[in-house]
């Protein structure tokens, strides 16, 4: 161990004691209820502790640290040397042999922010102001091919990147040390904040979740409102955080604040529901369970980015504004401050970032403003005037991906079906500015307010704007400090790595797995219960017909599996939405699709059939109760908890987090913007029946 005097700080320096070397470490009959949350709860930390080996942090909510001044942070390293002054630790990030103030885990993350920021150079701040995408490969990255990491850290200077690496936990683990591994060998060893869109429910739609393996699985966001209990959905949301947290992802682009106004809209299954109350109260608990509180990050948080501000839910004819022809949400119904309403959840609980949305908020006026006629992420009334003066958010403004790529004409279609699928699609939504240059859209969308252009792996355009005047040095360091403040907060400076085995053995656990079943059984809601056919025990419906559901989950209950409807004392059928994707447009079942078939089959054969309907948007099931005997309708669940529940081990809890229109001529004749609006809805929004 080399000695070097302690000779006091000089120029914001503090002189080392001492240099360790640093070790690689692992681093309808029935009872009606409706429990709709109406009181807001006050929400607790989680409590669990996940030990991560010896260079690595602890990763779930303990109890607040001593004074930074008494008490070490937990280190780990790669390449940089650890050194000691005052007795104390430090990570040698710059390689320069002594203190550095950005390195000095004693001072506030906002002194540390400013003053690393002062050591950077333009090209560095403007790899801040990107949220670039990290180049999968396999289970792991790409290192020699284009798009590699040493390109985008090394020489592009990106220091965020989305994740859509779908593998095990470990893999994941491994992945992400390597990331950060590329990161600390940069000059000043900026580390990687790691994104992700939602990876715990069972849907998967691409560019907005992630397929699950290894994690707890859980109802989608829907099927969170159904259930009705806030302080669940914190406790899942802690689950979540303490699951990514162990394989190095610390931020999550999610929860989605929008409200389900538009029934024909595809992206109602991540959101609360309909109701803005609600919906604020379930954002404000998922927020926190993140976010490990409510007091702002920590080295325990996952970073919550909350989503899509503002107005998304109004899709004008419930299109999704990923395409041109879905650019608009519109407010027939003068109802856009209802849309903000859940937002106030999110800021209660002090979400970290916010993401606008896509759409243009066709010609709205709101308080006597008439709005610009672009998508939010180039609104600077909607971020600056609205969101950061109005409601005082002082966190990162990341922009939805894409909208700074250019919309070719296979791209400008005014009508689905659209061909641009798998390409433009997922590169160009620039809704409002088609006509301008990538760098009019870069420098539009950060003078708006913007502090990180999402889905970008190209900053060399905030260099050219700074460059060209377009962009001050004040603006790109506001943004850059807002950036790197969390980075500090988040714990990273110090303790970026974590312990593949440990990753393993904490995603999915046994006690996740029993909450989150837990929540996919009080998610479920019965809809109707004819004769009180269920709950149906194998002793008195032993032998049962499936569709869409494996035979191992209803053999494990003691059921006799069939293929024959005629030896069937019970059928079960899962169905799906008859017509999913981003331009679906009816909600109700035409008899053609094979589930609907399945149900039909079973209900001619004259076997007692429950009907098992995934509400991924609130559907028309006239011509599904009018069949089935009971149905049971779900929001992600695994056929284990299903036919659980449906032999009466478990118990549907579950209140339709929306109404269920009664017919497509209603869909048609409601308001684009006005929750629960339809005419003569076959189920109000709230109902759900118990077992008897």
């Amino acid at each position: 161990m080399n000695q070097i005097s302690n000779q006091g700080r000089r120029d914001g320096r503090v002189e080392k004691t001492a240099i360790t070397r640093p070790a690689n470490p692992t681093p309808a009959k029935g009872h009606h209820k409706d429990r709709r949350p109406r009181a807001r709860l006050r929400l607790r930390a989680g409590t669990a502790v996940l030990a991560l080996g010896a260079l690595t942090a602890s990763l779930a909510v303990t109890a607040a640290p001593a004074a930074a001044e008494t008490r070490q942070a937990t280190l780990s390293t790669r390449s940089a040397v650890i050194i000691t002054t005052d007795g104390l630790q430090f990570r040698d990030l710059d390689r320069d042999g002594r203190l550095t103030p950005y390195e000095d885990w004693r001072l506030t993350p906002k002194k540390r922010a400013a003053d690393l920021l002062g050591r950077m150079t333009v090209a560095e701040k403007a790899g801040l102001l990107v949220h670039g995408t990290l180049p999968v490969s396999g289970t792991s990255y790409r290192e020699t091919l284009a798009g590699n990491l040493g390109d985008l850290i090394g020489m592009r200077k990106m220091t965020s990147f989305v994740t859509r690496l779908s593998t095990t936990p470990s893999n994941i683990a491994i992945a992400s040390n390597r990331v950060q591994e590329i990161a600390e060998n940069q000059r000043l060893g900026i580390p990687v904040v790691i994104s992700t869109d939602p990876r715990n429910g069972f849907s998967v739609a691409e560019g907005q979740t992630v397929a699950r393996n290894g994690t707890t699985a859980m109802p989608d966001a829907t099927g969170l409102a159904a259930t009705s209990d806030p302080e669940l959905v914190r406790q899942l949301a802690d689950i979540i955080r303490q699951e990514y947290r162990a394989v190095g992802i610390t931020e999550a682009l999610s929860p989605q604040a929008d409200i389900a106004t538009e029934p024909r809209w595809a992206r109602i299954n991540g959101t609360f529901g309909s109701d803005p109350k609600d919906a604020s109260t379930f954002v404000e608990a998922y927020v926190e369970g993140m976010q490990a509180g409510s007091k702002g990050l920590s080295p325990q948080s996952v970073a919550t980015v909350t989503k899509h501000w503002v107005g998304y839910g109004a899709a004008e004819n419930g299109f999704e504004s990923h395409y041109y022809f879905g650019r608009y949400a519109t407010f027939p119904g003068n109802n856009f401050a209802k849309h903000l309403v859940p937002f106030k959840g999110a800021f209660k609980a002090n979400t970290a970032g916010i993401m606008p949305t896509y759409s243009i908020l066709k010609d709205l006026v709101y308080n006597g403003t008439t709005v610009e006629q672009v998508g939010a992420g180039f609104n600077s009334f909607l971020l600056q005037d609205l969101l950061r003066d109005e409601y005082g958010f002082k966190g990162v403004i990341v922009s939805d991906f894409g909208i700074t790529g250019t919309c070719t004409a296979r791209c400008l279609v005014n009508a689905p079906p659209a061909s641009h699928i798998g390409g433009d699609w997922g590169s160009a939504k620039p809704w409002g500015v088609e006509g301008m240059s990538v760098l009019q859209r870069f420098v539009k969308s950060i003078n708006a307010g913007v502090d990180q252009i999402g889905g970008s792996n190209e900053p060399s355009y905030v260099v050219q704007a700074f460059e060209q005047g377009l962009l001050t040095a004040a603006r790109i360091d506001q943004s850059a400090q807002r950036v790197l403040q969390q980075k500090f907060e988040l714990g990273l400076f110090e303790n970026p790595y974590v312990d593949a085995a440990a990753a393993a053995a904490i995603s999915g656990s046994a006690p996740f797995a029993a909450v989150g079943d837990a929540a996919q059984a009080k998610s479920l809601t019965l809809l109707t219960n004819n004769d009180q056919l269920l709950p149906a025990a194998p002793a008195s419906k032993p032998k049962v017909w499936l569709s869409g559901v494996a035979a191992s989950a209803a053999t494990a209950m003691g059921y006799t599996v069939v293929t024959d409807l005629a030896l069937a004392d019970l059928a079960v059928v899962r169905l799906s939405d008859p017509q999913q994707g981003a331009y679906s447009r009816d909600l109700n079942f035409t008899g053609l699709e094979a589930g609907y078939r399945a149900l039909q089959a079973a209900v001619d054969a004259g076997v007692p059939t429950v009907a098992v309907p995934k509400l991924d948007r609130p559907l028309v099931l006239t011509n599904v109760v009018d069949r089935a005997d009971a149905v049971l309708a779900n929001y992600g669940v695994s056929d284990t908890v299903l036919m659980q529940t449906i032999a009466g081990q478990r118990q549907p809890g579950g209140n339709l987090p929306f109404e269920l229109p009664r017919s497509m001529a209603a869909v048609l004749a409601q308001l684009s913007d006005v929750p629960d609006d339809s005419a003569d809805p076959l189920f109000p929004v709230g109902f759900g029946l118990q077992y008897d």
